[in-house]
């Protein structure tokens, strides 16, 4: 496996972007971030369009529906799985299309994918139950996610011609830990899954999406407190988590940090407001908190380069047109300074 595809100071997103043209989202993506592009998703298209849509629409063998609560599993494919299944394919041309006009494949390219917990946490069962109640559905979820996931990667290699980064979203997981999920009726909460059982369940998901692409795999998660030690030991090779999350650590949560990138973790680092701040952004200003926190922990600056890739602080689906750009500019120029960061910085 090669432990980092992307080149030297190389930067990503997220996900999510604003709009509903997949073509100029692409476009985009390929133009802001040509050394880690990543396949946009573009929610404000509707149903099938969010990120558990979206990886409902990967699945093999299963289906699901929308009904008032949310996704719910089908006894066979509808029109609501049909739609995420379309939506995907028009995004694959999107990126071909976007591909071909850049000229030349990128070094690595990202896709994204609801985490096994996000995805059991919200999809629901014919009973009203969440999948995550069930073992067995749980088990047969997951078996399907790396089927379906096997076909995505394969295509978008064909399509994009450059090795292929997994990046599981996990969004419901500290609610999934914490048992802070409301139960069918809304009266209770579902219980908190011990942490060993989400690990492994994260273990299995990261292990067939490494015999998958041959890559390294990240999990993203933009809880308040990311477990970031738990995801570690699930074999995550790099994480994803906001940055100003970081103001006021512990020093518990420190010690994880530093055990991470002393493990040679890659941190994807949230620095850039998913919108704008009303105020100019400087970089210097995003990007020194992190050569503090580097010199706080003990390490050379010399190593930023090789462990952090600048994202924006989570999707910026709700960010304008014009900052999302702006944002992305911002992370590739954030990950050129930690190659040669500036005199004085």
């Amino acid at each position: 496996m090669n432990e980092r595809p992307w080149p030297l100071g190389a930067a990503t997103a997220i996900g999510s972007l604003p709009g509903t043209d997949p073509v100029e989202a692409a476009s985009i993506v390929f133009g802001e971030l040509p050394e880690f592009p990543c396949l946009p998703e573009l929610p404000a298209r509707g149903v099938g369009a969010d990120v558990i849509g979206r990886t409902a629409a990967l699945l093999v063998d299963l289906a699901v529906e929308v009904v008032p609560s949310g996704y719910r599993v089908a006894a066979r494919p509808g029109h609501d799985h049909r739609r995420a299944v379309d939506l995907m394919n028009w995004d694959l041309d999107a990126v071909q299309e976007a591909r071909e006009k850049a000229g030349a494949a990128p070094p690595v390219f990202k896709i994204q994918v609801a985490g096994p917990w996000t995805l059991a946490a919200n999809v629901e069962l014919p009973r009203g139950h969440r999948i995550l109640t069930d073992k067995g559905a749980l088990r047969d979820f997951t078996a399907s996610l790396l089927d379906g996931l096997a076909e995505h990667v394969a295509e978008l290699k064909s399509r994009v011609g450059a090795p292929v980064v997994v990046q599981f979203d996990e969004p419901s997981l500290a609610a999934v830990l914490g048992g802070d999920l409301p139960t069918a009726s809304g009266y209770g909460t579902v219980p908190a899954v011990p942490a060993p059982e989400a690990r492994e369940l994260l273990s299995t998901v990261v292990a067939g999406a490494e015999r998958v692409t041959g890559q390294p795999v990240a999990v993203h998660c933009c809880a308040e407190k990311p477990p970031i030690s738990l995801l570690r030991a699930a074999g995550a090779h790099a994480i994803a988590f906001d940055f100003s999350l970081l103001k006021g650590a512990s020093p518990a949560q420190l010690d994880e940090i530093g055990e991470a990138l002393d493990a040679g973790t890659t941190l994807m680092l949230g620095l850039v407001p998913t919108a704008e701040p009303g105020v100019p952004v400087v970089l210097r200003d995003l990007v020194a908190p992190v050569f503090k926190l580097f010199d706080r922990l003990g390490f050379s600056r010399e190593l930023l380069a090789e462990r952090v890739v600048p994202t924006p602080a989570c999707g910026l689906a709700g960010a304008t047109p014009e900052w999302m750009r702006r944002a992305l500019t911002l992370s590739r120029e954030a990950g050129k300074a930690f190659v040669e960061p500036p005199e004085g910085w």
